[in-house]
């Protein structure tokens, strides 16, 4: 008799099911995994020897035969271990098989039979909802991350003899309740040491980060050391608008196979803020080791990803982002296989403007010669920067302005930015609730004719100035997409003459 047990292979974010057959027969003893098994999956044997011991259920001393179909996927990870063994019981008639076919069964045992947690347990529970199936056993540690998803049991159990008693009917398990989403709102944002409220004397680049956030708008800030680069950035995560369900979903399941979830933070509420270090290589942001998982451009989707020190990057690492900022998504391509993930985050840029950074300081005199600027700011190329939206020089804060005090009432509080950003946040998903579309950087030009339309006096001026810096047509549209969120600040249906001259101003000349 031939057993069939459902579980699931994850690559990427592809989901496959797998249906785990068991044949066992008279001969001598042997247990042979086939079709495309990986290591992982071979020692398996030797952990099921003890796990069904454990659960008082010997590994019978037969020729055992174990088919992972479909033969052309590949499968990895230790996460069949519990499929196998109940397709060694159920060949046995040592379980019930009322409740196999809507069943889905994964996750690693250890010895002693109790089920290990594993990751990408939210991209399979989404997977084996939408075909239909009513229920998936999961490990107590991965059960908050499972119970997000709706119409379908998310059954908590926490060793191979519960199943085994579950399925004879012969003990009831936790079925896990729908976790409240909304139970993990940030309400600390006025305690954050990085709140707006606590940086002084940046109007501009303060009103050049909330237009960022806004419209979703990549930023270079430029200046010297200490002018506040860094903690601008970092406040910035401060007035970023909160995620949908959708959204902490989509970003959930980048958390989840790379293993970042646990049962603190069952789902991503708060827009991911992502800091790479200059020493990082290109494969550690866009993908790593053999099975390619999201790193960092992916896990920073839906947020921020923040180069300090932007020109001390290798420039072969700057180069790789040039696909995704265009595209919002990153292929990695593996010997294997090719591995797709979103990548659509805000670039934040902080540099200096040479290499001892006092070229713009007022108060200390830059030591670079001219031929080591101009080397130094080429490191970043200018296909790269123009896919860049805002521009702003931060200028350093001259030392009369200093002073030691604890009285910020009168400063603008992150809170007070994240309102408006909320509210052109909503403005924009009016405008775009019946496409894929979410802010405005990310209309293309059928959008852009329909929502950016301009009178003569504002086209003129952006033209004109077009000419004259010497800017490409991916750098005028980009101007027009920032222009309709400033004027989304300031709830105008039209792009007006100062909107344009507005988004012009955070605009860099071309050399």
């Amino acid at each position: 008799m031939i057993s069939k047990v459902y579980s699931i292979t994850v690559n990427g974010l592809n989901s496959e099911l797998i249906e785990v057959e068991v044949d066992i027969n008279n001969g001598l003893p042997s247990f042979t995994i086939v079709w495309l098994p990986d290591q992982w999956i071979q020692e398996s044997k030797e952990r099921l020897r003890s796990a069904m011991k454990s659960a008082r259920n010997k590994l019978p001393t037969s020729r055992i035969t174990v088919n992972l179909a479909p033969a052309d996927i590949k499968k990895s990870g230790p996460c069949f271990d519990l499929p196998i063994a109940i397709g060694i019981l159920l060949n046995q008639d040592v379980i019930n098989k009322d409740l196999m076919k809507d069943s889905i069964f994964l996750w690693e045992l250890s010895l002693d039979g109790k089920l290990r947690k594993v990751g990408w347990v939210l991209p399979a529970t989404i997977w084996a909802k939408e075909r239909w199936f009513k229920r998936i056993f999961v490990p107590k540690e991965n059960a908050l991350e499972a119970s997000i998803i709706p119409w379908i049991d998310v059954v908590v159990t926490e060793s191979l003899d519960e199943i085994i008693a579950f399925l004879n009917n012969e003990k009831e398990l936790n079925i896990a309740p729908l976790l409240d989403f909304t139970k993990w709102h940030d309400d600390m944002i006025e305690e954050n040491k990085f709140n707006f409220k606590y940086v002084l004397w940046q109007e501009h680049a303060k009103r050049a980060l909330e237009i960022a956030a806004s419209g979703w708008h990549n930023i270079i800030m430029d200046g010297p050391p200490w002018s506040g680069k860094t903690m601008l950035s970092k406040a910035f995560a401060t007035i970023l608008p909160d995620l949908t369900i959708d959204e902490a979903v989509e970003v959930s399941k980048l958390y989840s196979i790379s293993w970042l979830l646990d049962s603190k933070n069952p789902i991503i509420r708060k827009r991911p803020f992502r800091t790479v270090h200059h020493t990082a290589s290109s494969v550690s942001i866009v993908g790593w080791w053999r099975n390619a998982k999201p790193w960092e451009i992916s896990l920073a989707h839906k947020g921020v990803l923040f180069l300090d020190e932007i020109l001390e990057f290798q420039k072969s690492v700057l180069e790789v982002l040039r696909q995704p900022l265009e595209d919002g998504n990153i292929t990695v391509n593996r010997v294997n296989a090719s591995y797709n993930y979103p990548a659509q985050f805000i670039l934040v840029w902080a540099m200096n403007p040479c290499p001892c950074g006092f070229l713009t300081d007022p108060d200390k005199d830059c030591i670079c010669s001219h031929k080591q600027v101009e080397n130094y700011r080429w490191r970043l190329s200018w296909p790269l920067v123009d896919r860049v939206d805002i521009f702003i020089e931060v200028p350093k804060v001259k030392t009369e302005k200093f002073k030691v005090s604890d009285d910020y009432s009168s400063s603008e509080t992150s809170s007070d930015i994240k309102k408006r950003v909320e509210q052109s946040r909503t403005l924009q998903l009016k405008r775009f609730q019946w496409t894929q579309i979410t802010f405005n950087s990310e209309m293309w030009t059928q959008e852009i004719n329909k929502y950016c339309q301009l009178n003569d006096e504002a086209d003129r001026i952006l033209k004109q100035a077009v000419t004259n810096m010497n800017l490409s047509a991916r750098a005028y549209y980009r101007i027009l997409k920032l222009s309709r969120t400033i004027a989304d600040l300031s709830w105008k249906e039209r792009i007006e003459v100062p909107d344009i001259a507005e988004a012009l101003s955070f605009r860099k000349k071309e050399d």
